[in-house]
């Protein structure tokens, strides 16, 4: 789950230290740079899990672009202070290499220059991904003829027709070669969104469709060697939902066990860090044999539990099997699921 509380309207804060500014831990078993030699593209690695998914991938080795909108001195209308520069900032320091690039994924100059800059590297392109997510513009419980419609078109728009956009432009590059990998990045399983309504219509269908693009390029790239999946993380620890829920990386826990806080729900203990989809991705890249999941909508726990991957802490959080779990039984002790 993604979605996270409004983000606050400051552009001048200094980016946050607790979440993102940590050493990588030493990853559980992936050979030491699987993807040396490969280039990776993620748009919107600005924040949340685009910028773990960037970090990890160039700590297996690969050479990564980090897209979007938000840089030092030039924020987008998130009006948060994380930016391409800074997940660029911290992959190079952990060792890797990447590169940012300021690009509008709705603006379709701005992606085909992407796409040209790329090409122009000559380093191909074997890993795209698309976590550009919209959620700051959900109008939270209000029905669709209450909701502002401007509003609910940009969350459709950035949530789902950027990916079209710059999957148009990426993939002539991706294709050229057998094996490249595209992903997409939702909220929700197919199962689960199956049978569950997401809270307002505009992110409905923003986020199922998202999975069913995935399964559509599916049938498009497996002619031309390339396999496409669609990737939920669970409950996401992500800097605006830490915020939101008015916590810490290191007191999350504690404040959602402890009944006396209204402000951190105690969901939020079954919840993730950016960083175990961010290796569930870095492993799926890595595999020889991906192709078998192209077409299907996988969470990080399905990569954790396939590829032996804990998150930064040891754990492998099951926020979807959880949440089934307390339909049957509302008092579920979401540590059972961790």
């Amino acid at each position: 789950m993604t979605h996270s509380a409004a983000p606050a309207q400051s552009s001048t804060r200094p980016e946050p230290t607790p979440l993102d500014s940590r050493p990588l831990a030493e990853p559980t078993p992936l050979d030491s740079r699987p993807l040396a030699g490969r280039t990776a593209l993620v748009a919107g690695a600005t924040r949340g899990a685009g910028r773990a998914i960037a970090r990890e991938l160039a700590a297996a080795g690969a050479f990564v672009w980090c897209t979007g909108r938000s840089t030092a001195g030039r924020p987008s209308d998130y009006g948060r202070p994380e930016t391409i520069d800074g997940t660029v900032d911290l992959i190079r320091a952990a060792g890797g290499e990447g590169q940012a690039v300021v690009c509008d994924h709705l603006d379709e100059e701005s992606v085909s220059a992407l796409a040209e800059r790329v090409e122009a590297e000559g380093r191909g392109l074997d890993i795209l991904v698309g976590d550009i997510g919209g959620e700051a513009y959900v109008s939270w419980g209000q029905p669709l003829w209450e909701a502002d419609a401007v509003q609910g078109r940009r969350l459709f728009e950035t949530g789902l027709l950027s990916h079209v956009l710059t999957a148009r432009a990426l993939l002539p590059l991706l294709t050229r070669t057998p094996g490249g990998l595209h992903l997409e990045i939702t909220d929700g399983t197919s199962d689960y969104n199956a049978t569950h309504f997401r809270e307002s219509v505009w992110l409905d269908l923003t986020k199922t469709a998202i999975s069913r693009f995935a399964f559509g390029l599916s049938h498009e790239l497996g002619p031309v060697g390339a396999t496409a999946v669609a990737l939920t993380p669970g409950w996401l620890r992500s800097e605006m939902m830490l915020e939101g829920f008015a916590t810490s990386e290191e007191a999350w826990l504690t404040d959602a066990l402890d009944e006396s806080n209204e402000a951190t729900p105690r969901d939020f203990a079954i919840s993730e860090t950016p960083h175990l989809i961010g290796r569930g991705i870095a492993a799926l890249a890595a595999d020889p044999d991906r192709h078998r999941f192209t077409g299907r909508t996988l969470s990080s726990f399905d990569l954790a539990a396939t590829y032996d991957l804990t998150d930064l802490d040891g754990s492998r959080p099951d926020a979807w099997g959880f949440l089934a779990a307390k339909e049957d039984d509302p008092s579920v002790d979401p540590m059972t699921f961790r």
